[in-house]
């Protein structure tokens, strides 16, 4: 329960589905118009703390369900990894019709998130106005690539754009034979989806003390140029300038895990203490005196990129357990570098439980990973399969009180399994 703003307790969501689960945002009903990573990653974030998270697909369906093995049948890995916990309705939202049922489900709704372009949703009939009318107390969450403020407004943008344009793709290039590159990770769709779930929680708390709803904009761009800059404006952050641009430590092509004997290993020696140990590990102990280098953290970090590559010299004449034992973690963090394969054999994530597996009612058999937080109360749980495309349009639009008939005239019924190819 919570207070809204003439202080009489209400539920912090307003629909009351039949079903209901144990974690803190159950109650919360989400409808979600996003697709690909970005919006999906902090959607599924919801769903998995107990929100009831409507996917609203076009009849294609959302273009990820399509990609990798099982992508004939819309349930690829990526989309398996970013969709449990939802229920997915199929809506031409091109028909006015279409357009209505989304308006009647949003009565009920406390949050709808979108990565449509606005200008679109304003085409639509989907613009913040129409939303507020159906629902004045709709939190009416806008996912795009840049401030709708800017000229680059009505761009679109994609995670390469993003890393390329907040500096991070150049950022790579000191480490890649002064070739800028882009992380092979969605780093921006999914921080700014980390971002955006952030902000969705923070509207929600707010909404319960004024009882309003309100439009909010997360964009892309806006969001990632302080992730880097945080970093690296460094010296430009004083006018005049007192310096160049990057944090040396962080820009030196050295700073990677370490070569041994037997494998790769993470070894960051950052402070005084550090420095003391490693050094006299590999008998250097005086160097902490004679090498002005070493005389303090500001002087470490003017000769980072010479430091570290003495550590990565050093460290290739022995394996990985005998550093382990000369630099003791507790006074040096080391970490084993894992690939991808060695991640399912870690012994910390086999003993907390975070990969499971579960048979998924289409594919089959399916690996998971947990809900990384820990409660004492609410626990969150996957409580959800990924969904097929449109398998919940009946279930859902049944619950907005659309009959049998009227769901059909929608062309709102429940999606094969089977996709045409991408």
């Amino acid at each position: 329960m919570s207070k809204e703003g003439n202080g009489t307790p209400t539920a912090v969501g307003q629909n009351a589905t039949a079903e209901r689960f144990s974690g803190p945002l159950s109650g919360i009903k989400v409808l979600d118009l996003t697709t690909v990573f970005m919006g999906p990653s902090a959607t599924q974030m919801m769903g998995d703390l107990g929100a009831d998270v409507i996917k609203v697909e076009a009849p294609e369906g959302d273009s990820t369900r399509r990609i990798g093995p099982q992508g004939h049948q819309g349930l690829g890995p990526l989309f398996l990894g970013l969709n449990r916990n939802k229920r997915s309705i199929v809506l031409d939202l091109k028909k006015p019709e279409c357009v209505q049922a989304l308006l009647k489900l949003a009565e009920t709704a406390d949050v709808i998130a979108s990565n449509i372009r606005p200008a679109a949703m304003q085409r639509l009939g989907l613009g913040y106005e129409a939303l507020a009318k159906a629902n004045p107390r709709i939190l009416y969450v806008s996912m795009v690539g840049f401030s709708q403020k800017g000229p680059y407004a009505a761009k679109a943008a994609f995670d390469d754009m993003i890393q390329a344009g907040s500096g991070l793709a150049a950022a790579m290039a000191p480490g890649n034979g002064g070739v800028p590159r882009y992380l092979p990770v969605t780093i921006a769709d999914r921080s700014v989806g980390i971002y955006a779930f952030g902000v969705i929680s923070a509207a929600l708390y707010a909404r319960s003390q004024t009882g309003r709803g309100q439009s909010i904009e997360v964009p892309m761009f806006e969001t990632m140029v302080p992730y880097v800059l945080g970093d690296h404006l460094y010296g430009n952050t004083f006018v005049p300038s007192q310096g160049d641009f990057g944090y040396p430590r962080l820009m030196t092509p050295n700073r990677r895990p370490y070569k041994t004997k037997d494998g790769y290993v993470c070894c960051l020696i950052y402070t005084d203490a550090h420095w003391h140990t490693f050094l006299h590990a590999i008998g250097k102990q005086d160097l902490m005196q004679t090498d002005p280098r070493f005389a303090d953290i500001r002087s470490r970090t003017t000769h980072i990129d010479e430091l570290y590559q003495m550590v990565a010299d050093e460290l290739q004449h022995r394996t990985v357990a005998e550093w382990r034992e000369v630099l003791p973690e507790s006074e040096i963090p080391l970490f084993p570098m894992h690939t991808f394969d060695s991640l399912l054999e870690d012994e910390h994530l086999t003993a907390t439980g975070f990969f499971s597996e579960s048979v998924h009612p289409v594919v089959g058999r399916i690996r998971e990973m947990a809900v990384p937080s820990e409660w004492s109360d609410t626990t969150p749980d996957n409580h959800r399969p990924v969904p097929t495309l449109g398998e919940h349009t009946q279930e859902v639009l049944r619950e907005a009180g659309y009959s049998d008939d009227a769901i059909a005239a929608l062309g709102g019924v429940a999606r094969p399994a089977v996709l045409p190819p991408a």
